[in-house]
């Protein structure tokens, strides 16, 4: 099956009545998660960072108000010490807008992974009685498996942060060295809840081996897509639809070989 034909096959399970009800579940929890954060941000929202800069940059004396939430007191506090000098001025500008810009799509994509988790056994359920009914699936992994791969996959994320500090200030190169750790991180979390969904460890193995270039360029993509604003809310399970079909078909491929031998 070529890639057109998996991406519409994909798109006919997707608007299909069962998938869109599931659909619906990560709409509504990543909805209600962001109104509940935003609603306590709004009370000290970014024109009050604002006239923090102001008052600081004029040497004026700045109190915090008590009852803050604890990180506006940090965002406060270190844009106070950053701005006292003038060098490191444009600095702090650059950090938060880095900081924030991260921190919002890390967040965004950091909720939809922990959905997924929950959803992919029913979605790749769905498919197998849909379109591939005589397919036993064989998971792998036990209990403490999903949370051992969140562990490592996040301290590779953080690691990789690290690495490319200097690449950092670099133009057009920074874009790279922002997302490639996130990448890491969204890959490995939506491949394993796949995977150990419905692949023996052999098998995926096997199929990992052969089309792991190729997977890898289908996730990097959808990485992509999530990047849009606001996409996420609607697309997550179709992440999982068209990753699921592309695994079956590789199945498919191994399990026959292994009749024909």
């Amino acid at each position: 099956m070529g890639e057109i034909e998996l991406v519409k096959k994909s798109l006919g399970d997707f608007f299909t009545p069962a998938i869109l009800k599931i659909a619906i579940i990560p709409l509504l929890i990543t909805v209600l998660v962001m109104i509940v954060f935003f609603m306590g941000l709004a009370d000290y929202s970014l024109s009050s960072l604002d006239q923090v800069i102001i008052q600081v940059q004029n040497g004026e004396e700045f109190t915090v108000d008590p009852n803050a939430p604890f990180y506006y007191v940090w965002i406060v506090n270190i844009l106070t010490f950053l701005l006292q000098y003038s060098i490191t001025a444009w600095l702090a500008g650059f950090l938060l807008f880095t900081i924030g810009t991260l921190f919002i799509l890390f967040f965004s994509i950091f909720t939809t992974l922990i959905i997924i988790g929950f959803l992919t056994p029913m979605i790749i359920e769905t498919l197998r009685k849909r379109n591939y009914p005589n397919m036993d699936l064989k998971a792998h992994g036990s209990i403490i498996s999903p949370i051992w791969v969140a562990v490592k996959s996040l301290v590779g994320m953080l690691f990789l942060f690290i690495l490319f500090i200097p690449f950092y200030f670099i133009p057009l190169v920074n874009i790279i060295a922002f997302n490639l750790p996130i990448y890491y991180f969204f890959h490995k979390l939506l491949n394993f809840d796949i995977t150990s969904t419905m692949l023996s460890s052999s098998e995926y193995k096997e199929i990992y081996r052969n089309k792991k270039n190729l997977f890898r360029i289908r996730t990097l993509v959808l990485y992509f897509i999530s990047m849009i604003p606001f996409i996420t809310l609607f697309s997550t399970v179709f992440y999982v639809v068209y990753l699921s079909n592309a695994y079956f078909v590789e199945l498919e491929k191994v399990r026959q070989n292994r009749l024909d031998i």
